[in-house]
This record gives structure tokens, sequence and C-alpha cells, in this order.
């Protein structure tokens, strides 16, 4: 599905999923705003370049009201228009029990997830507004919905972001614009998790499809929630884990 014309702005981008959606995006001929926070962006920014495609790189904080708001501000001056907003920026979930959890990590956990997604999403949305046209995609987590042990503050972080998106669709479909979530279970390169091969197989053995995800897989979905062919779809949920976990 093209996406030629599009502008695609992706926060945490650096990396894993992120950069996966990246390069799927640019494959499909939009144009890249590639955004991280403290990560190195060259290697992806080049890559697409070497690939005939256009990007540029927008060191930020996703959680910065005045560093998204200065992102937004570029792609427009560079591009014009700003189309996707892919919001990929995902904080270390740290494990602990509910026992052992403080409030403070607790609320460092939610400020931090839900800023992630806050900032970037206000700092589009006018924009969106006015040409009457968006999609924003939400990268989540299954943990909001399936409870992983010890894993409290970050599932509950990202049940908070997933109500957020329905909000986000509801307030701006009339303006054209999307809000969506994807949802990946385990992913090879997802640094929240940090297991062996051996754990991967087993794990992977439990899905219907035999196998963890690779962030490809996940930046599939992003591309086609960020086409034309998504056009009727707003406040969805996407499980993206082989059929481990089903809606």
């Amino acid at each position: 599905m093209s996406l030629q014309g599009k502008v695609a702005i992706v926060t945490g981008g650096a990396q894993g999923i992120g950069r996966a959606a990246c390069m799927r995006l640019a494959k499909q001929g939009a144009k890249i705003a590639v955004s991280d926070f403290e990560r190195d962006l060259t290697a992806v920014v080049s890559e697409i370049r070497a690939n005939g495609g256009e990007a540029i790189a927008i060191p930020a904080d996703a959680r910065s009201k005045e560093q998204m708001e200065q992102l937004a501000r570029t792609v427009i001056h560079t591009f014009g228009q700003i189309d996707v907003l892919v919001c990929g920026t995902c904080q270390s979930a740290e494990a602990a029990s509910f026992a052992e959890l403080s409030w403070a990590s607790f609320e460092r956990q939610l400020t931090g997830e839900l800023k992630a997604v806050f900032e970037p999403t206000k700092a589009v949305i006018k924009a969106m507004m006015e040409q009457q046209s968006g999609r924003i995609i939400y990268l989540s987590s299954t943990e909001g919905k399936d409870p992983t042990p010890h894993y409290i503050a970050f599932g509950t972080a990202k049940g908070g972001l997933d109500t957020f998106a329905r909000y986000i669709a509801q307030e701006y479909g009339s303006y054209g614009i999307t809000a969506n979530v994807v949802a990946p279970g385990l992913v090879r390169s997802d640094e929240t998790f940090m297991i062996s091969e051996e754990e991967s197989r087993v794990i992977g053995s439990f899905t219907p499809l035999g196998r963890i995800a690779e962030p490809e897989d996940v930046a599939g979905v992003i591309a086609f929630l960020a086409g034309d062919g998504a056009g009727f779809l707003t406040g969805t949920y996407t499980p993206v884990t082989g059929g481990l976990v089903m809606e």
C-alpha cells in the first residue's frame, strides 16, 4: 500500500519497533521524521536515504512539551505537513511486585508513558485538524490487558495509554483523524524483556504461529494503519502476538 506524498513522524525511531516502522513507512513512500531521545539517529536516516527515501533526524524527548512543539514546527517547515504520527517511545519497565513497589516508582512509570503520548499528540493535532486528516498510531503492549506478574506499573501505564487513544479517536474523528493502538507481546528486540533464546523459543511455541514477533511484524501493522486502507478504522486495539492474545 503506497504512502507516497505522506509525511510521518516516528518517536522512539532509533531502534527496535520504532526503527522498523521508519523503514517500512519509508519503503512505502512516506517522508520520515525520525525522533528519539539520547540515541543516535544517523544510521536510521542514512539507511532510509540509501534506499531512495527521504528522512530527517530530530533528536527530542517525547515527554517534553517544548521539544515536541519544536519537532512539529521543524517537520512542517521541512515537508509542509504532518500526516502520520507513530508514538513509539516506550519507557523501560521496572519489575516489582505490588508489595515491593513504591508510589514514586509507580508514578514515574505512569507519568513517563503517558507524557510520551500526550505531548507528541498535542504537538501535531492542530496541524492535522487544519488539513482535516491524520493518522495517529500508539505503540502499547498486551501487558495493559493481559497482566504479567511484577509488571503492574508498566501494565497500568499501558492500560492508560490504550484508554487515551480511544478518547483521541472519539474527539477528533470528525476532523478525519484516526487514532489506533498496536499492542505487541514479546518482540525479539524489545528491551523491556531481556530473555534468552531458549526462553524466546519456549514462549514462541505457545503461539499459534509458533514464534515470537520480530520488529518488522509490528511495523507491518503500523504501516497498514497509516495507509488509506485503514481510513475507517479508529479507536481499535490490535494485539500483535502471533495469536497468543486474541481479541
